[in-house]
């Protein structure tokens, strides 16, 4: 089979990024909450934090490949357990989890390991678990043309374990349906089955 010319996917936010603008941002914040930076150990972290926040919201460009389906391939066909590592937007704290994407091909199928690109791809940068799951599959629906998307994340919130209520061991589970994986009900079944999720 032979693919049909890539498109990249680019989310360039390199001309908007100011690291030493937010390293002397992270200092004064944490000297605001009485935090000393005078020790040699926390002397250097308000420039770790600033990078490690730019790595966080920073998604690496990729490739998106389709390749005829000659075959007519037409079931189910499903990524599992691909890792989730978002921030939580409201406290701009992590959430990690896993992410199950599947789709019902159409006139094209996908390479597996652009399904993890995709999440990755929306996961780098503040977000919320409900717009982060709708944002992957509505993007696979519009570019691929499947005949439905489903995806679920299960993810553990720090925002809600480390703080506020303290529900340690929590996670938190979304989905989101399109198409055929929505319409039918034997095809929703499957899809869920097949993810180990009970809705």
């Amino acid at each position: 089979m032979q693919p049909e010319p890539a498109l990249r996917v680019v989310h360039d936010q390199s001309d908007s990024v100011d690291l030493a603008a937010a390293e002397l941002h992270a200092a004064q914040f944490l000297e605001a909450l009485g935090i000393s930076l005078d020790s040699e150990s926390l002397r250097g972290t308000p420039g770790r934090m600033a990078r490690a926040y730019a790595e966080l919201f920073s998604p690496r460009p990729f490739d998106l490949t389709t390749f005829p389906n000659d075959e007519g391939y037409d079931e189910l066909v499903l990524a599992r357990g691909i890792p989730v590592r978002s921030v939580c937007e409201h406290h701009l704290l992590p959430f990690v989890g896993v992410a199950h994407v599947g789709y019902l091909p159409g006139e094209r199928i996908l390479g597996l390991s652009k399904l993890a690109r995709v999440v990755e791809h929306f996961a780098r940068r503040p977000q919320v678990q409900e717009r982060l799951t709708k944002q992957v599959a509505d993007w696979l629906a519009e570019r691929v043309h499947p005949k439905g998307v489903g995806v679920v994340i299960e993810a553990e919130h720090t925002c809600m374990t480390l703080r506020g209520v303290q529900a340690a061991g929590s996670s938190t589970v979304t989905s989101t349906l399109l198409g055929t994986l929505r319409e039918d009900a034997r095809s929703r079944q499957e899809f869920f089955a097949l993810t180990g999720v009970n809705p």
